[in-house]
């Protein structure tokens, strides 16, 4: 029999999910009434000494906007060490969520919690579905060494106890504390003897058996619960109940301290996908992938390109707006905690979630525009008005071709570098442009000649982490105007590429001399599932449809700088669940596919629009490899996993009776390969972040493109047998009725998909070159700087070719920039950098961008960072 725990630490604390089935405007109502109670029991009781606000800061923001006034009151009671509040701003995911989110999570929660006192120093996410191997590192570069969370974990991982110390590749860790039966046992606990006895001994049973020391916590809470007011009555008759224990309010810290003294705990490795003992929805990440893609899209946008870009801009002399940039991130962040960016919500909760996408990704573009034209508008004009800058926001020279778009009244112009040397280019496309929308004052004082918007295709060297300037000039030549030419097949440097009758592709790769067929097949299958899970029906009722036997339009062009395949069929297929069983194919999916590839480099890229007219199924893409494989390889914050093609645990999980099936459905960040020493296949992604290795030899990449489904939660699922998860709520629209988008691209490779690196070709992909026309005319005026910017300007350069750049920002505290780069390869690396500004210091940080010690440059400024295998690090130039 297992020894009973003496302590009992009862935590009380609310879990605040922000949002869910309910909106935000009604959660914060409940907010408000709660918040009152809290903060008078606090204030008021002094036998009642702490209080847990979830971790998360928010909570605060959203209180504090209707009751300002209570600032104070919480600063006091924060001080006091009784409100306890941080580390993290939002409740975040943790598989689709992106590094730097995670990052800017604790990095603006921390900055929050100073305006009223010490956070609480625990990586605390309590209902987070599944844990990111990623995480003691992220933690720790906040001096954070302690971690709270509940799903997850099983005994497989190396131990079955709830205390262990975790740890990252790169050696950081952390002191685990595992809820064992979640956040909320604890939740309105009675206060009658004999239902309050029967509770409490099932929780006894699993706490005593799993703890390695004599203190066990009760978490006294729930999600949105209130206070409960007759705790003490309810202690009181714990005390009756069970008089060898001791019960006492307390605070997780407490329980910290006594587990830091206990010596022979666990040390485990690795990320917690199982769902054994609690789900982690393992199919969650393609619910609402309108919603997935917009966070992936932007999160893109931000890190890519608009830090590095403002970056520049600041050593140029112009004002890095973090307050601008704070909004965005707090925007995205909102959307980040688990349920929201799970979309395991309501339809009214998810217009709301994709609304806040819609201003992120508005205010991101917009202040991309801005940065881009304060540098072009701080150019010398003498040589001319018209320019095309062209931006490079990668740490290395490109060489590649480049779109861009001119308009101009002039009917033929040239473009020239700062040099003089004309720059050839052809013109692909060209459109009629209202003057209203170019400059509203041109019509005013009565001009109503048109401009002419010119598609442009080029190819140059761009520098590194930086823009060259080209100027545009009126000439008497013809231009050269020159529409992509129709082709049988598409033949690149690296690639011929045919389409079949069904519009699938046949690949030639002539790196790798072989040639991958069928690729993108579709796949359509049932979906009986909710926005939680995937779920097939009874495998006797299964009916796949493929798109094998369609009858595809295509047509091919290339011209000397890309090559494009645009193909669409209709692929007939169930209606819903009842058509499906029937094997009746009476609906459709209209299927249209666009292909863009540079003929110089080694990737296609791919938009899928896929109608959707059917309920109740999952859309797939396949992407044979043949490549028989046991494991693959993709990313995740700040490094790669490997995962198994089939989850052992698939033999075991009915005997086990594990609450969700651990089907080998897995997310990635930015891609995912297969590969042998020969050679690989990777699939990038700019939207859906789910995958599967599929096929009798498991070597076809499966990517989810959508699921369609009806219910928030539903029972009795093939995959999660038993209750809902959640609550059974219709949601008619997630099943996705309409136009549904992704951005995905293929990349092949010699070697593995570590020792081809295709994590920076991922980088790459989703870094492309940006380009701004600056015209005599701008519809929202800008007063001049007094100063000028050189046409040609690179901040500094990458000159290893191992380390992959996360992202280039201006430091909080305004006093350098900050350069943050990871090694995914095997081994440690050498991050090799030349600053090309003036610098003073050079301090290697932690992600809190507080230095740890100084960098050695040379009169050139080039240094050296040393880099082990998946480990992230910051540098501080200033």
């Amino acid at each position: 029999m297992d020894r009973l725990k003496q302590y009992v630490h009862i935590v009380p604390h609310m879990h605040w999910d922000r949002e869910w089935y309910f909106s935000t405007e009604e959660s914060r109502i409940l907010l408000v009434n709660n918040m009152e109670e809290i903060l008078e029991m606090l204030e008021t009781n002094p036998d009642y000494p702490y209080y847990v606000l979830d971790g998360q800061t928010v909570v605060l923001e959203d209180y504090l906007a209707v009751k300002p006034e209570y600032k104070e009151r919480i600063r006091s009671l924060v001080q006091q060490g009784k409100l306890i509040i941080g580390p993290w701003y939002t409740q975040t995911d943790e598989m689709v969520v992106g590094g730097e989110s995670i990052v800017r999570n604790l990095l603006y929660g921390l900055k929050d919690c100073q305006e009223f006192g010490e956070p609480m120093k625990i990586g605390y996410l309590p209902d987070s579905f599944g844990q990111s191997a990623q995480l003691p590192q992220i933690l720790n570069g906040f001096g954070i060494h302690r971690a709270i969370f509940w799903r997850g974990i099983s005994e497989r991982h190396g131990t079955d106890r709830t205390e262990f110390y975790w740890v990252s590749d790169d050696g950081s860790k952390v002191l685990v504390q595992v809820f064992p039966l979640g956040y909320a046992i604890g939740k309105y606990l009675p206060t009658d003897e004999a239902t309050l006895k029967e509770r409490m001994d099932k929780y006894f049973s699993v706490l005593d058996k799993r703890a390695t020391t004599d203190h066990i916590i009760i978490p006294n809470g729930h999600d949105q619960m209130p206070i409960q007011k007759n705790i003490f009555e309810v202690i009181e008759q714990l005390r009756k109940l069970y008089p060898e224990r001791k019960f006492f309010l307390s605070r997780y810290e407490h329980v910290f301290e006594e587990l830091e003294k206990q010596e022979g705990l666990a040390t485990i490795k690795g990320e917690f996908l199982d769902g054994k003992y609690m789900r982690v929805h393992r199919s969650i990440y393609s619910t609402r992938m309108d919603i997935k893609a917009a966070n992936a899209r932007i999160e893109n946008k931000i890190t890519n390109i608009l830090e590095p870009l403002a970056a520049i801009a600041s050593t140029l002399g112009f004002s890095y707006h973090h307050q601008l940039i704070e909004l965005i991130w707090k925007e995205m962040m909102k959307n980040h905690a688990h349920d929201s960016i799970g979309c395991c919500c309501s339809d009214k909760v998810h217009r709301e979630i994709m609304a806040r996408f819609f201003i992120a990704e508005e205010k991101t573009d917009r202040l991309i525009s801005f940065y881009m034209r304060k540098i072009a508008d701080a150019m010398p004009s003498d040589r001319s008005i018209d320019k095309l800058v062209v931006y490079n926001l990668l740490p290395y020279e490109r060489n590649e071709p480049i779109q861009a778009e001119i308009t101009t009244k002039w009917k033929n112009f040239t473009l020239v570098d700062e040099t003089g040397k004309e720059i050839y280019f052809e013109v692909v496309d060209k459109k009629i442009v209202d003057p209203g929308l170019i400059d509203r004052q041109i019509v005013h004082y009565g001009n109503y000649d048109p401009f002419v918007r010119y598609t442009i295709q080029f190819q140059d060297r761009i520098p590194a982490m930086g823009y060259k300037a080209y100027f545009v000039q009126e000439t008497d030549h013809i231009m050269i105007e020159k529409q992509p030419e129709s082709v049988p097949q598409i033949d690149t440097n690296f690639y011929t590429i045919t389409v079949n009758e069904n519009g699938t592709l046949n690949i030639y790769d002539k790196q790798l001399h072989r040639t991958f067929s069928d690729v993108l097949l579709i796949e359509d299958m049932v979906d009986d599932g909710d926005e939680y899970d995937y779920s097939p029906l009874l495998e006797l009722d299964d009916f796949v449809v493929y798109s094998k036997d369609v009858k595809a339009k295509y047509s091919l062009r290339q011209n000397q700088y890309f090559a494009y395949a645009d193909i669409e069929y209709r692929l007939p297929v169930p209606a819903d669940i009842e058509s499906r069983k029937a094997k009746r194919c009476d609906s459709f999916i209209d299927v249209a596919i666009h292909l863009t590839i540079p003929m110089n480099q080694p990737r296609i890229d791919i938009q899928i629009e896929v109608e959707n007219a059917a309920k109740d199924h999952r859309v797939r893409v396949y992407v044979p490899t043949g490549i028989p494989s046991t494991h693959s390889i993709a990313d995740n914050q700040f490094g790669t996993i490997k995962r198994p093609v089939v989850d052992p645990a698939i033999e075991v999980w009915e005997k086990e009776q594990w609450d969700e099936r651990p089907d080998a459905i897995y997310p990635m960040l930015t891609y995912v390969g297969l590969s042998n020493e020969d050679g690989g296949v990777a699939v990038l992604t700019n939207s859906t972040r789910e995958y599967e290795i599929v096929g009798e030899h498991y070597d076809t990449i499966a990517v989810t493109l959508f699921r369609s489904v009806g219910y928030l939660g539903k029972e009795e699922l093939v995959r999660r047998p038993g209750r809902p998860s959640g609550i059974k709520l219709e949601t008619p629209d997630s099943q996705m009725i309409g136009t549904n988008r992704v951005h995905i691209a293929l990349t092949t490779h010699k070697g593995t998909t570590e020792q081809a690196n295709v994590a920076k070709i991922a980088k790459q992909f989703l870094t492309p070159l940006y380009t701004y026309n600056k015209m005599p005319y701008d519809a929202m005026k800008l007063n001049p700087v007094d100063f000028h910017v050189p046409y040609h300007y690179s901040l500094f350069a990458q000159t290893d070719s191992d380390i992959v750049l996360s992202t280039v920002k201006r430091s909080e505290d305004n006093s350098g920039i900050i350069i943050r780069f990871y090694n995914p390869a095997q081994g440690e690396k050498m991050a090799q950098f030349q600053w090309n500004h003036a610098l003073s210091h050079i301090h290697r940080t932690n992600l809190n961008e507080k230095p740890i010690d100084a960098i050695a440059y040379d009169s050139r400024g080039r240094f050296e960072v040393t880099v082990k295998q998946n480990q992230v690090q910051t540098v501080l130039i200033i």
